[in-house]
C-alpha cells in the first residue's frame, strides 16, 4: 500500500492551535479517499510559512531522503510554505527522491502548480506586509503608538487604540535613569542599583543594561526613545528576514523616511538633559571602539565558541555568557545583578569537561556493543531496502515482457487492431525506463562487516575531543552538539564547586555521572 505522510501547519499570528485538528481531518479523508496508508504526521505549530526552518519540515525532509514514503500530503499547497523559492525548492527535492506533492484543494501537485499557486501565497505575503505598515503609518500620523507601549506611559482608557499618557511614577523612573547616565554611570550600574531597591522595569520585568542603552542608531532602549522629548519617530528600521537562517534583521533606515510627528504632551525629558545625554552617548560610542592602544576594533564579528549558546545558570535561568578574556559567567548577576552565583569557569575547562565525559561515557562497552549493533542492523535494512526495490521493479519488467510477448502472439494469429500498435509502444517505452532504472540500481551483494569495527568506534571517540576542538570545524561541531543538546546548566552545590549537567538527547547514550578534581558532570534526560 501506497505510503503517505501528512504535513499541517498554522501562523499564530492567523490560525489557532485547532486548525491543526483540521487539516489532519480533511487530510486522513483524503487519503483513505485515495487508498494510502498514512505513515506519519509531521505537524508545525505557530510558525510563519515564510520561513523554511521550521522543525517538523526539516524532519520531514530528512525521512524523505531515507525512502520512508511516497507521497507527502497538505490540505493546500500554502501550508507547505508562502514563498515560491522556498516551495520550488522543496517540490525539487521530493521529486529527485521520487516521492509526489498532493494537496487536498488541488490533487497531485505539478511544476505548473508550484508557480502559479506559489506566487500567489508570496504575493499574499507581501500585500499583508503591506496592509499592516499601511495601518501603522496612519497611526503613527495621528499621534499614536504604531508598537508596544513605551516605560513611563500608561494608555488612556476607553480611548482610540494606541493613545497614551504620562504615568508620573514611571517618569520619575525615566528621568533619573536619564540623569545618572548624563552624570557618568553606566547602564549596567544603573540597572544594578535599580534591581536592588526592586524598581520593575517595562512589563515588571527586572532592569537589563541592554534594556536602558539599546542602540543607538535603530532607537531602542530606554536613552534612545525621542518620545520623552516629545517627539515620535517611527520607521527608523526595517526588518528583513535572513535568507539563510530564517532570522529578522534589523536595518537602519535612512533619516529622510523617518516619520516623525511632535507630541509635546508626552514629554518627559527636557531639551538640556536629552543633550547632555548624547554627548555622552558619543563620547562612550567612541571609546569602546577602540582598544586600550587606541586601535579601531572590529566588533561586526564576535567569536562563537563550541559551547556558545548551551550553557545556562541553574540559578536563575540566564545564559552563562564569556563576560572576561576567556571566562564564562552568569549574565544576569553580570548585567542586571539579580542573580546569587558568582562563579566563572574557563571556557577551555567546561569544554574540557563536557568532552572529557562525552568521551569517557560513550566508550563504556555497553555502547561500543550498542553502535556495532545499530551499525549491523543499519547495514541490513539499506540491504534489505535495496533487495525488495529492485525485485519489486525486476518483477514489473516481467509483467511487461509478458504483455508484449502477449500482443505478438495475437498479431502473429491474425488478431491485429491498430490500437495494438499504440498499445505496444507504450509498453516498450515503459519498458525502456525500467531497465534504465535498474541498471542504476546497485546489485545486492552479500553482507561484508569489518572485523574490527568496535576499534574503529575507540579509535573514533578516542579523537573526539581533538576532533571538535579543530579550527575548521569548529562552527560546524558546536551547530551538531546544539543538536543534540537543549543545554548546560551551571550550579554551585554545597561544596562550593560547579556542577555541570547536560540536558537532551545525549541522555540517552551517556551514562550516569562524571566526577573530576573540579566538580562533577551529571548527563539527565530533559523532557
Amino acid at each position: 500500500m501506497t505510503r503517505v505522510v501528512i504535513y499541517a501547519r498554522y501562523s499564530s499570528d492567523l490560525q489557532s492551535e485547532a486548525s491543526i485538528d483540521d487539516q489532519l481531518e480533511v487530510c486522513r479523508r483524503y487519503a483513505k479517499q485515495q487508498g494510502w496508508k498514512v505513515a506519519e504526521v509531521y505537524a508545525d505549530r505557530a510558525l510563519s510559512g515564510a520561513s523554511k526552518f521550521r522543525p517538523e519540515l526539516t524532519r520531514m525532509m530528512a525521512d524523505a531522503e531515507s525512502g520512508r514514503f511516497e507521497i507527502v500530503l497538505a490540505e493546500a499547497l500554502d501550508r507547505i510554505g508562502r514563498k515560491l523559492a522556498d516551495v520550488a525548492d522543496l517540490f525539487d527535492r521530493l521529486s529527485f527522491q521520487k516521492i509526489e506533492l498532493h494537496s487536498v484543494a488541488t490533487g497531485r501537485i505539478t511544476p505548473l502548480h508550484v508557480g502559479l499557486l506559489g506566487t500567489m501565497a508570496q504575493m499574499y505575503l507581501s500585500d499583508l506586509r503591506e496592509k499592516v505598515r499601511r495601518g501603522q503609518l496612519g497611526r503613527a500620523l495621528a499621534g499614536r503608538s504604531p508598537g508596544g507601549k513605551a516605560f513611563g506611559y500608561r494608555v488612556i482608557a476607553g480611548s482610540e487604540a494606541g493613545l497614551r499618557e504620562i504615568d508620573r511614577p514611571e517618569a520619575e523612573i525615566v528621568q533619573r535613569i536619564f540623569k545618572a547616565f548624563a552624570s557618568g554611570e553606566s547602564p549596567r550600574a544603573i540597572a544594578k542599583q535599580l534591581n536592588s531597591e526592586r524598581v520593575l522595569g517595562p512589563d515588571g520585568r527586572a532592569w537589563r543594561d541592554t534594556t536602558i542603552r539599546g542602540q543607538v542608531d535603530r532607537g531602542t532602549g530606554l536613552l534612545n526613545n525621542a518620545l520623552y522629548v516629545g517627539r515620535l519617530e517611527w520607521n527608523r528600521c526595517s526588518y528583513i528576514k535572513d535568507p539563510r537562517t530564517g532570522k529578522r534583521v534589523a536595518r537602519p533606515n535612512p533619516r529622510k523616511v523617518w516619520e516623525v510627528v511632535d507630541l509635546p504632551k508626552l514629554r518627559i525629558v527636557d531639551d538640556a538633559l536629552w543633550d547632555r545625554v548624547k554627548q555622552r552617548q558619543a563620547v562612550v560610542t567612541v571609546a569602546m571602539a577602540r582598544d586600550s592602544s587606541g586601535n579601531a576594533l572590529n566588533r561586526t564579528h564576535r567569536r562563537r565558541f563550541l559551547l556558545s549558546g548551551l550553557l545556562v545558570c541553574g540559578v536563575c535561568g540566564s545564559g552563562y555568557t564569556i563576560i572576561g578574556k576567556d571566562s564564562y559567567g552568569c549574565a544576569n548577576r553580570r548585567s542586571m545583578g539579580t542573580c546569587s552565583n558568582g562563579h566563572k569557569i574557563r571556557r577551555q575547562e567546561i569544554e574540557e569537561r563536557v568532552l572529557d565525559g562525552l568521551r569517557d561515557r560513550l566508550m563504556a562497552p555497553a555502547l561500543v556493543e550498542k553502535f556495532v549493533q545499530e551499525f549491523n542492523a543499519a547495514i541490513r535494512d539499506a540491504s534489505r531496502d535495496t533487495t525488495h526495490r529492485r525485485a519489486r521493479e525486476e518483477g514489473r519488467l516481467a509483467q511487461i515482457e509478458r504483455k508484449i510477448a502477449s500482443i505478438v502472439r495475437a498479431v502473429e494469429d491474425g488478431l491485429y487492431n491498430p490500437a495494438m500498435k499504440e498499445r505496444l509502444a507504450a509498453l516498450e517505452t515503459e519498458k525502456t525506463s525500467i531497465a534504465a532504472e535498474l541498471s542504476g540500481m546497485p546489485v545486492p551483494t552479500p553482507i561484508r562487516l569489518h572485523p574490527n569495527l568496535p576499534q574503529l568506534y575507540r579509535q573514533k571517540v578516542e579523537a573526539l575531543t581533538e576532533t571538535l576542538n579543530g579550527p575548521a570545524i569548529r562552527t560546524e561541531a558546536a551547530e551538531v552538539l546544539r543538536s543534540l543538546i537543549d543545554r548546560v546548566e551551571l550550579t554551585p552545590d554545597s561544596d562550593n564547586r560547579l556542577t555541570i549537567k547536560l540536558f537532551g538527547d545525549l541522555a540517552q547514550i551517556l551514562a550516569m555521572w562524571y566526577a573530576s578534581g573540579r566538580g562533577r558532570l551529571t548527563v539527565r534526560r530533559y523532557a
